[in-house]
């Protein structure tokens, strides 16, 4: 395996270009094709990818529209949300990594926002892989926030369509969370905490029951000093998968090395390379 991952241009329908970050393993049978978090670029995760190709994996990061080598930029003239994400770019994504490394086992994943649209994508379109892996990611209603939190995180949930609306986008390079993002891919994440439910996306009708057919194995892994993503966000999405082979782990500090938090993994990610190889071997060997 090389010390530096191969630049596969992407395109979407729309025109939409990006470059995909593509870490081949020497051998191995399974490639996993990555979603990032919102506002993190795919670079971020090379150290993720390379623990995972050493120990057998291929692994090709998404770049999402917007971020990194995206030529696009959000603004009032330029707006997207899930569904151009879910129905143009994933599967762009997919279909270019699957002909650079043809014959492999393919998993979908994603951190955060990334494994929320991870498992959307798959149940829109369950041939794309045979598994799910989802990494600190959960459905984010507000309800499953502790106390003060829940209403902090669901007001400012309320304030984002009128906030983006107003500037054309959300400037979250100036407020130090997320990034500059699409107006309407933070409307379609408000829905979402406000509500509790996927079916609030009018943009993809039917999205609740397409991820109760879904029938790929998931595993899911949490960190416990991570705020954003409590236990019942996570074990919220797992039970709206309708496959029951679910696994999902909480990694605290002594198992991972590190503060057991919602980035701080992408640094020291052999603990979460190590479990996720594992559970491959269990259920997609």
């Amino acid at each position: 395996m090389s010390d530096s991952p191969d630049l596969v241009e992407s395109r979407s329908p729309d025109g939409h270009v990006w470059n995909l970050r593509l870490w081949r393993a020497a051998g191995g049978t399974h490639a996993l094709v990555w979603l990032p978090a919102l506002g993190v670029p795919a670079a971020k995760y090379d150290a993720f990818a390379a623990a995972l190709g050493r120990r057998g994996v291929s692994v090709v990061v998404h770049e999402w529209r917007g971020t990194g080598s995206s030529s696009l930029r959000p603004s009032r003239g330029s707006d997207w949300g899930y569904r151009e994400l879910i129905e143009r770019d994933i599967p762009a994504s997919i279909a270019a990594a699957q002909g650079h490394l043809p014959g492999k086992r393919w998993i979908l994943g994603g951190h955060s926002l990334g494994g929320q649209l991870a498992a959307m994508s798959l149940a829109m379109t369950p041939e794309q892989a045979e598994a799910l892996l989802l990494i600190a990611t959960g459905v984010p209603a507000a309800r499953h926030f502790p106390g003060t939190r829940a209403l902090g995180v669901r007001l400012f949930a309320h304030a984002l369509a009128p906030l983006t609306r107003l500037l054309g986008s959300f400037p979250g390079h100036r407020l130090n969370w997320a990034g500059h993002e699409a107006g309407q891919v933070m409307r379609d994440w408000a829905s979402t905490v406000t509500s509790g439910h996927y079916r609030q996306l009018q943009t993809l009708p039917g999205i609740d029951a397409k991820l109760r057919a879904l029938q790929q194995p998931a595993l899911g892994l949490r960190f416990s000093d991570d705020w954003l993503v409590p236990a019942n966000s996570m074990s919220d999405l797992l039970g709206r998968i309708g496959s029951t082979v679910h696994e999902s782990s909480c990694l605290d500090e002594a198992a991972l090395g590190a503060r057991p938090d919602h980035f701080r993994w992408m640094r020291q990610p052999d603990a979460v390379a190590d479990a996720t190889v594992a559970w491959l071997a269990r259920h997609v060997p």
